[in-house]
């Protein structure tokens, strides 16, 4: 299946996939740059913790606690 961007940068998911994922007007999708240089894009869940949960291998919520320490360290003055 093919889409076409648009000269606004909007494109379609074609009815078939919008079917099969249960994708409707406030899907969220979240495009992603693999190292190969392919594209992923994936539905985001509207429940932020929901669409974290099941997403590495364990230790997730050590890791975003970590990161978000780190991001407050690098912005303080």
């Amino acid at each position: 299946m093919r889409s076409t961007i648009t000269a606004r940068g909007q494109t379609v998911v074609p009815a078939p996939i919008r079917e099969r994922f249960g994708l409707g007007p406030s899907t969220r999708l979240e495009w992603i740059v693999d190292g190969d240089g392919s594209i992923r894009v994936v539905p985001v869940a509207l429940d932020p913790i929901q669409a974290f949960r099941g997403s590495g291998a364990g230790g997730g919520t050590a890791r975003l606690l970590a990161d978000r320490i780190s991001d407050r360290q690098k912005e303080a003055p």
